[in-house]
């Protein structure tokens, strides 16, 4: 079985997806004339305003969700693990993807919030890919397939991986036996997330939910210390990303096991650009035009691989560690911190896992529930249909815990694929609505107004988006 995953994980990135990532990335640079540079400013200025309503959700707590789902236990053990099996190079084709896909994120949340959906009952919006496939691409089963590929990473894949990824940064432990110690771990991970789901875990939420921040900060701020210990180190590593990321021939050799493809699978794995995962977090904010939440989406792309995935790749390549595929994972990043601040180091690494783990798991729940909205024509199952997903969720987490390396990988990089494969081409014949939105926005800037968004300036029949319809009627009135 793992040697099947694996098969069509190769297949499925080299050529597929490493040609349609490419070629979206570009096309929207192009068509944007590339605004996740040219208006990174802008982007930081749109986190600073209100909701556009009282009560509703800024643009800064939409980045923070969209955010914590892109931030979790990629960012340390899926970087790592490239360096290990690719090299040190992966971590250039990380940036490059980032920097690419940022485009494809902006255009992807700039179409939620064009397509978004209101809950009159509590004022709150919703949307996401599924919804822009539906509505503006009249294909309710194709949204209904990107759904259940949805539901299929982050409740199965993601989830599996998170687990797994999580009782790994054990292993350095004396007291970690392979045969109990992944089961106890998975045990009672399994039921804190089960607490959780069925009502009873507020306060551990709460509490997560505020220390995460925290321990994202922290995390970035030892591993820049270990920088300046080894900064010595630097311009070797530097040199050596640069040279390892452009040796063509050993990638034409190999390149389902190169630094390029592992730079994209691992990258495509923390930062989600064009997966259409945050474009559901997107839809939620209240801002007066789409582009600002599309502007948003661009830096928690850059703030996610830019800043945390680099973060881990200069500490532990600085750090002298040989990266190899015995030590891929999370002893790597261990042995890499315990140089510098030695046992210290790998404990820090186990709680920061713990609480990206978790949150991670909860966060890939919270899709979950909004693709089974959706599929359920916007309404949840009843309560012992529920009951029954979130059993089954919490047996996933237990059984990812002791799950082969490899497969939940595979699994993960397969389901998430799926996704992409679905929603960029979606978004490229869409994306002229975004670039129309975006023009809109440019020039109503150029005017020195704060923009707002009308359907009919874009070519749009407001009589057919749902919040915007009823946006342009409240502000006639």
């Amino acid at each position: 079985m793992v040697d099947f995953l694996n098969t069509v994980d190769s297949v499925l990135y080299y050529p597929i997806l490493i040609v349609v990532l490419a070629a979206a990335g570009i096309y929207f640079s192009i068509r944007t004339r590339f605004v996740q540079i040219r208006l990174f400013v802008e982007s930081i200025r749109t986190l600073l305003e209100k909701p556009h309503e009282v009560g509703g959700v800024s643009s800064l707590e939409a980045l923070f969700v969209s955010t914590a789902s892109r931030v979790g236990t990629g960012n340390i053990i899926g970087v790592s693990t490239a360096i290990c099996l690719g090299g040190p190079g992966a971590a250039f084709w990380m940036w490059v993807l980032a920097i690419i896909g940022a485009s494809s994120a902006f255009v992807e949340s700039t179409l939620a919030q064009i397509y978004k959906r209101r809950d009159h009952r509590t004022n709150e919006c919703y949307g996401g890919p599924a919804y822009y496939i539906e509505n503006a691409l009249h294909n309710r089963w194709l949204g209904v397939v990107f759904a259940v590929f949805l539901i299929l990473t982050y409740a199965f894949g993601f989830n599996l991986l998170c687990s797994y990824n999580l009782q790994s940064t054990f292993e350095t432990y004396s007291f970690y036996n392979p045969s109990v110690t992944p089961w106890l771990i998975g045990a009672i991970l399994a039921v804190l997330v089960g607490i959780c789901l069925f009502g009873g875990g507020k306060r551990i939420v709460k509490t997560t939910g505020v220390l995460v921040p925290f321990m994202g900060i922290f995390y970035v701020l030892i591993a820049y210390i270990m920088l300046v210990v080894h900064y010595d180190m630097i311009p070797s590593v530097v040199v050596a990303i640069m040279r390892d990321a452009f040796d063509f021939e050993a990638i034409g050799g190999g390149i389902a096991g190169s630094c390029l493809m592992y730079g994209i699978k691992r990258g495509l794995y923390s930062n989600e650009a064009g997966v259409g995962s945050a474009p559901n977090a997107a839809a939620a904010a209240h801002v007066s035009h789409p582009v600002k939440q599309g502007l948003a989406q661009v830096l928690s792309v850059y703030i996610d691989t830019l800043f945390l995935c680099t973060a881990t790749a200069l500490m532990c390549l600085v750090s002298g560690v040989p990266g190899t595929a015995e030590n891929a994972g999370a002893m790597y990043v261990q042995q890499a911190v315990s140089t510098t601040f030695s046992a210290a180091g790998p404990v820090f690494i186990t709680v920061a896992m713990v609480l990206f783990a978790f949150t991670t798991l909860l966060g890939n729940l919270y899709y979950v529930h909004n693709a089974i909205a959706y599929i359920n024509k916007k309404k949840m199952p009843g309560k012992k249909a529920m009951a029954l997903i979130h059993v089954l969720c919490c047996l996933v987490v237990l059984f990812g815990a002791v799950a082969p390396m490899d497969a939940c990988w595979a699994l993960a990089d397969i389901t998430m694929g799926g996704m992409a494969l679905i929603n960029l081409p979606a978004c490229v014949i869409l994306g002229g609505v975004a670039v129309k939105a975006l023009h809109d926005y440019e020039r109503q800037r150029k005017q020195g107004r704060n923009p707002a968004f009308i359907a009919r300036h874009i070519g749009l029949d407001p009589a057919k988006l749902d919040y915007w319809k009823h946006k342009e009627r409240d502000e006639k009135v």
